[in-house]
């Protein structure tokens, strides 16, 4: 008899010595604070942020693709994949987060 398991997703771990953002529904980790480009975003559920680079999310192939926590599979925000209008080209390729799913972890006071 074959026993068939889920294998657990690999998980990415920022460094303890800096200021990180964590999934609040399972605390792994998203963004590094260094990584943080801009505070005035919202978001479907509120405010949210916008940061150059995140770990642990998956996310779909569209023009603006929905990020998930690799970890939980949580809906997290958004990708923009790409921008249409010259004045929104420096979006591409980032991330938005919104508040509503992260907390903050390591360092904050």
């Amino acid at each position: 008899m074959v026993k068939m398991t889920r294998s657990k997703t690999f998980q990415a771990y920022l460094p303890s010595c800096h200021r990180t953002y964590s999934c609040i529904h399972c605390r792994a980790h998203l963004a590094n604070h260094d990584e943080l480009i801009s505070k005035s975003f919202q978001g479907s559920q509120g405010r949210a942020y916008l940061f150059n680079s995140v770990v642990n999310v998956g996310c779909g192939l569209h023009a603006v693709a929905d990020i998930y926590c690799e970890n939980c599979k949580t809906t997290l925000g958004w990708k923009y994949e790409h921008a249409f209008e010259s004045s929104q080209k420096y979006k591409e390729g980032k991330y938005i987060i919104e508040l509503a799913h992260m907390i903050k972890d390591n360092g904050w006071d």
